[in-house]
């Protein structure tokens, strides 16, 4: 959810200032540049949503080998099925919690430590949840117990109070190395006097 939100928003700023561009700016304002974070995906795009038997080696298609499988057709609609149905699945593993609330001013508080927490980490995903009667930020998306404790190390300055936690997790981004995309997008900003 998350990521589609951090797209529609890069999106949404390319979109305004290509309308900005084409009119006149505003009294008093400009266009600067500003850098936008936004997650890579978690799987690999150059198979996702392909039938592995279409796009094997072939001839035909200019390749030097030529790779043919000999299957049925309950196999391949088999595939398809199990493709569709598990295109949302998560698998457990382990998240940082860096809140755990329920005071009156847990959902204040809670927001707050996201955006801290977006603002220091971007590379890192974080999710705040509301389960009755406590306000969560979880962060991250790790296999293993150690994955988060390494995150734990880094962020245990800026969140002394943080711990992990076993939950159902996203699957993790192919590259963690390069886990978001820097975009530059213009935005309208008051001209400082």
């Amino acid at each position: 959810m998350k990521r589609t939100i951090i797209l529609l928003i890069s999106i949404l700023s390319c979109a305004f200032s290509q309308a900005l561009s084409a009119q006149t700016i505003p009294e008093g304002y400009e266009l600067v540049d500003s850098v936008v974070y936004r997650p890579v995906s978690a799987v690999d795009t150059t198979l996702a949503g392909k039938d592995v038997f279409h796009i094997l080696p072939s001839r035909k298609a200019g390749d030097d080998a030529n790779v043919k499988v000999h299957q049925s057709d309950d196999i391949r609609s088999s595939m398809r099925e199990h493709i569709a149905t598990n295109a949302k699945r998560t698998v457990s593993g382990y998240r940082v919690r860096i809140f755990f609330d329920n005071k009156q001013t847990a959902r204040t508080e809670s927001e707050n430590t996201l955006k801290k927490f977006n603002g220091l980490f971007p590379e890192v995903m974080a999710y705040r949840i509301y389960a009755n009667p406590y306000f969560k930020v979880t962060v991250g998306d790790f296999r293993t117990k150690s994955e988060a404790m390494a995150l734990l190390s880094r962020i245990k300055g800026d969140f002394p109070s943080a711990f992990v936690v076993k939950e159902n997790i996203e699957y993790p981004v192919v590259d963690s190395d390069n886990a978001v995309v820097a975009d530059t997008v213009k935005v309208l900003r008051p001209i400082a006097n």
